[in-house]
Formats: structure tokens, C-alpha cells, sequence
């Protein structure tokens, strides 16, 4: 798995954004799985209590729970009132199921279409406040408020429904960071095949990057936010019959 290099018109807007976001968690639930039993517990900003959570493996995912033949489709940056729901609209249209891993301040500014994206039967992930490359030169404490107060605001966000992944930006894991997450029961989480749509190079461009990266792996790499995302959906209306005519199934990263 490649770091990307950041390179985001938007994402100092982004990181603007974040330093307004309202981080309280009192009367929210947080839920032991994706639909689990809240036990109303209030956590501190950087320290939350267990909750109950069951921790997963800290190494970071790449397989995935539909077997070798499984295809797991993931959707960062968003959520978006654009092209979220058209992202949403082409998955339904193919039966398949998607990650999409959320920053928080989106989703606290859209809890709409994190319910709807819960609704539909996808995952939610935890793509930190900032979406900062960097987060691996920063320090714990740092690390630590970028996942947990985005865990605690996509989790408020969908009404209850907690993230089961944790993506760091541009892959920039930790240790730490990975550790951390999988206390919370978020699977550090990777990619196999970039699919450069956030360099909207041309549809025809991102289904071939796909097609050529497929061996690296299973889990492939989409965009639903940052910009203009008309080629990602084009490409993904066109990605997801392919993959399944050459004989692929739809799944979600191993937890």
C-alpha cells in the first residue's frame, strides 16, 4: 500500500473546517457493532471509556470476507450532497455493498446521508477530523483527537451506528494510531489498487488504473468527495458489471 501524497485544493478547507467542528459526545450512543446495544456512556474528547468494544486486529486489512474471488469497494473523503448519493444511487443499481470512510467533519455536516448510507447496508470508517498525510510525524495526542473525535462524530452522526474501519489519510498509519483504533473495534484499514479518480484523469483512465492494479489485491480505492466526482461514478457504473461478469463477488474487508 502507497502513501499518497495529499496535494488537495480542498483539504485546507478542509482542516479550516475541523477546528469548527462541535466534538460533544454527551447523550450520544456508542455501539459495539455496526448494529449493536448502546450503553449511552459519554467518553472524554481523547480518552474514551471501553464501551464494551470488542478490539480487533491492529495489523492493517487488505483481504476480503467474500473470499478470494471478493471485491471490496471503499469510498473516501465524503460524505457529499452531491456525489454521495449518486455514488449510493450506482451501487444499488449492481447489488453491491461499499466501506465508506468518512471524515468527520463531513459527516457531522451531513448526518442525512450517513444514515442513509447505514440504511443501505454499507460500512462506515473513520477517515479522521483533518484528513492530514502527515498524521504520522504528529504526536499521540494529536493522533489520538484526529481518530477518536472523528469516531465519536460519524458515530453521532449515523444515530448509533459506530465505524468497524479506521483509514489513515494518505495511509498514514502508526504503531500507535493502529493500536488505538483497534481498541476502539475500528480494523486498521488499506488498499490494494488506487484508482487515481481524485486526479480526475478520465473515466477511461480510472477504469483501466483499476483493471491493470486488480491483481495488486481486492480492496479498491474511490473518491465520493474533494472536487468534481462525475468520473469516479461514471467509472464505477462501469467497473462493477465488469467485475462481476469476470466472475468477482462484492464484500467488505476482513475484520
Amino acid at each position: 500500500m502507497a502513501r499518497r501524497s495529499d496535494g488537495r485544493g480542498w483539504n485546507s478547507k478542509l482542516v479550516g473546517a475541523a477546528l469548527g467542528v462541535t466534538l460533544l459526545a454527551t447523550g450520544a450512543s456508542v455501539w459495539t457493532a455496526q448494529a449493536g446495544t448502546a450503553d449511552g456512556s459519554s467518553p472524554e474528547a481523547t480518552a474514551p471509556a471501553g464501551n464494551h468494544v470488542r478490539p480487533t486486529a491492529v495489523t492493517i486489512a487488505h483481504a476480503s470476507d467474500a473470499g478470494p474471488r471478493g471485491i471490496n469497494i471503499t469510498i473516501d473523503d465524503g460524505p457529499d450532497p452531491e456525489w454521495t448519493p449518486q455514488v449510493l444511487d450506482v451501487l444499488r443499481e449492481y447489488g453491491v455493498k461499499a466501506t465508506f470512510c468518512m471524515v468527520g467533519p463531513q459527516a457531522q455536516a451531513h448526518p442525512d446521508l450517513v444514515k442513509k448510507v447505514v440504511a443501505a447496508g454499507h460500512r462506515l470508517c473513520d477517515h479522521s477530523v483533518s484528513h492530514d498525510t502527515a498524521m504520522d510525524k504528529k504526536s499521540e495526542a494529536y493522533q489520538s483527537r484526529q481518530i477518536l473525535d472523528a469516531e465519536r462524530v460519524i458515530t453521532k452522526a449515523s444515530g448509533g451506528v459506530r465505524p468497524m474501519y479506521y483509514r489513515a489519510p494518505g495511509g498514514a498509519f502508526t504503531p500507535y494510531s493502529r493500536k488505538l483504533a483497534a481498541s476502539r473495534g475500528m480494523r486498521p484499514l488499506g488498499w490494494n489498487v488506487d484508482s487515481k479518480d481524485f486526479e480526475r484523469p478520465g473515466t477511461d483512465t480510472i477504469v483501466a488504473t483499476v483493471e491493470r492494479e486488480l491483481p495488486n489485491g481486492p480492496t479498491l480505492l474511490f473518491h465520493d468527495a474533494g472536487g468534481d466526482r462525475t468520473q469516479t461514478v461514471e467509472a464505477l457504473r462501469r467497473v462493477l458489471p465488469r467485475l462481476k461478469e469476470q466472475g468477482y463477488s462484492f464484500g467488505f474487508p476482513v475484520r
